[in-house]
C-alpha cells in the first residue's frame, strides 16, 4: 500500500467529473458552487501534477482527451468508493440506518413478524433487517459467534448471560377438538381436568415444548408419540381429533383461522412465556436494539 501523499484531492476529482458530465467549465462551476476561475485553476493544477492533459478546450466546446477519458472514469470510481466510505461510517454511527442480522424462533416468527415488519418500516425507514429462523440453541450459538446481532425468543429458555428488551408476555391456552368434553365451559381449565388426557407437543429442541411438557407432566396428562415440527401442525392434528395441545396465545388468531379449534384459558397459575429481544452483553448495538425491542412491543400490543 502506498502511504505517500497523493498529488490530488477528492474535490479536484469532483471538478473533473463535473466538467466531463456537463462539457462546460461554467456549468460545472455552478454545479460545484465555486467560481469558474477557481475551478479552472484547480483543474490546471491537477493536470500539472498528473502530467496529463484531461480536456481539449476552446471557446466553443470542451472534450475529454483520450488519456483524460481513462483517468476520468477512474476518478468517477474513486468518488463512488469515497461516498461508500462515508455511508459505511454513517451507518456504523447509526445502526438503525444500516443492516441488522436478527434471529427468531419458529413459534414466534409467523405470528409476530407480520406485525413487526410495517412498524419497522415506519419507524426505521433506513434499516434493513436480515431474519434467520431456527431453534433457540442454534440461534444462541450464532449470537455467541457474532453472526447474529440479536434474537427474538423466549426468556424461559436456557440463554446464559444476555441483555434483553421484553416484547410481551404470551400466556398458553388449551386447544381441543370442537366435540371434546373440555371444549365446553367458559371458566379457565384447571390442571386437574387434564389428568389422563392425551396431548400433542412439539419436537425436541423447541423451548415451547419444554414449558408445555412441564405443565402437562404436572397435570398428569400423557404425551402422544407423535411430535410436530410446527404449531400449525399441532393445530391441524387437534382439529382432526388426534388429541389436545397447548398453544401460545400469540398464535391463536392465525391457527384458529386455519383449523377448527375450541380454545379455553388455563386456570392460574397459567403457564406463559416471556418474548424478548436478546443480545450479547456490552454489545455496541444495545441502544439501537432497545429501540427495536420497543417497536416490537408496540407491534405485539396491537395484535
Amino acid at each position: 500500500m502506498n502511504l505517500a501523499p497523493h498529488p490530488f484531492t477528492l474535490r479536484q476529482l469532483q471538478y473533473v467529473v463535473a466538467v466531463s458530465d456537463l462539457l462546460s467549465f461554467r456549468k460545472a462551476a455552478e454545479q460545484c458552487r465555486v467560481s469558474q476561475p477557481a475551478l479552472s485553476a484547480q483543474l490546471a493544477q491537477l493536470e500539472d501534477m498528473l502530467g496529463v492533459q484531461l480536456f481539449e478546450r476552446d471557446r466553443r466546446r470542451v472534450l475529454p482527451t483520450p488519456a483524460g477519458a481513462l483517468l476520468i472514469e477512474r476518478a468517477r470510481r474513486l468518488l463512488v468508493d469515497a461516498d461508500g466510505l462515508l455511508d459505511t461510517a454513517r451507518r456504523a454511527a447509526d445502526p438503525l440506518a444500516g443492516t441488522l442480522r436478527l434471529g427468531v424462533i419458529p413459534t414466534i416468527s409467523p405470528y409476530l413478524l407480520p406485525a413487526v415488519t410495517p412498524v419497522f418500516r415506519s419507524r426505521f425507514p433506513q434499516l434493513t433487517t436480515i431474519w434467520t429462523e431456527d431453534k433457540t440453541p442454534v440461534l444462541m450459538g450464532r449470537l455467541a459467534a457474532g453472526t447474529l446481532d440479536a434474537a427474538l425468543l423466549a426468556l424461559e429458555a436456557d440463554l446464559g448471560e444476555v441483555e434483553h428488551a421484553v416484547v410481551c408476555h404470551d400466556p398458553f391456552v388449551l386447544a381441543t377438538p370442537l366435540d371434546h368434553p373440555l371444549s365446553q365451559g367458559k371458566k379457565p381449565v384447571r390442571e386437574s381436568e387434564l389428568a389422563g388426557e392425551s396431548v400433542l407437543l412439539l419436537d425436541e429442541g423447541h423451548c415451547f415444548r419444554t414449558q408445555a411438557l412441564a405443565f402437562c407432566t404436572r397435570a398428569e396428562a400423557h404425551e402422544m408419540a407423535f411430535r410436530a415440527t410446527s404449531l400449525g401442525t399441532l393445530a391441524q392434528m387437534v382439529a382432526g381429533g388426534a388429541g389436545l395441545t397447548l398453544l401460545p396465545r400469540l398464535s391463536v388468531p392465525t391457527e384458529s383461522r386455519r383449523a377448527a379449534l375450541a380454545l379455553r384459558d388455563l386456570a392460574a397459575p397459567a403457564p406463559f412465556r416471556t418474548i424478548a429481544l436478546v443480545w450479547r452483553p456490552r454489545s455496541p448495538l444495545a441502544g439501537a436494539l432497545r429501540q427495536l425491542g420497543e417497536a416490537m412491543h408496540t407491534a405485539a400490543a396491537a395484535e
